[in-house]
């Protein structure tokens, strides 16, 4: 059976928080450690994400030497699209696009495509064998961290 090369996962979410929540929690790069699983080690030009930005940091447990890579390519406000060209260990490239809708005054849609691209030869292969899951359960769960973050700041202002 042949392997393919690439992998498109596309999970979506209700948040229970207003778009601006969702889409200011993005646009904070620098605190990105603060619910999805990466220590960020710098983000170049520091401040909100814009396009030509960077963010360079370790994913999962800090105790291992690997490092990720977010090229930002677009941040678009007005429609809140984000796109970003990733470099995660081992030679795997992502392509992340996040699309924010509202639904009401308190809720939004997130959509979020990552679409994986996997080294040629033997070394993608062993890299999917060892890692399919992976590649759907890592976008849903950093998903699912974003979207408890927004709801958790909701109810600290409504708390307020």
């Amino acid at each position: 059976m042949a392997h393919s090369r690439t992998h498109l996962a596309c999970p979506i979410a209700i948040v229970e928080a207003t778009i601006e929540v969702v889409w200011n929690l993005l646009l904070n790069t620098a605190e990105w450690g603060k619910f999805y699983d990466v220590s960020v080690l710098y983000v170049d030009p520091p401040g909100p994400a814009t396009a030509g930005q960077r963010l360079v940091g370790n994913p999962g447990p800090g105790f291992l030497p690997l490092r990720l890579v977010f090229d930002f390519t677009e941040v678009d406000a007005l429609n809140h699209r984000l796109g970003i060209d990733g470099r995660l260990p081992f030679g795997i490239r992502v392509r992340e696009n996040m699309v924010i809708t509202p639904i009401d005054s308190a809720r939004c849609r997130v959509n979020y495509n990552c679409d994986f691209e996997l080294p040629a030869g033997l070394r993608g292969r062993v890299l999917w064998l060892l890692l399919r899951r992976g590649f759907d359960n890592g976008p849903a769960d950093s998903l699912s961290r974003l979207k408890r973050e927004a709801e958790r700041l909701m109810a600290d202002r409504r708390d307020a």
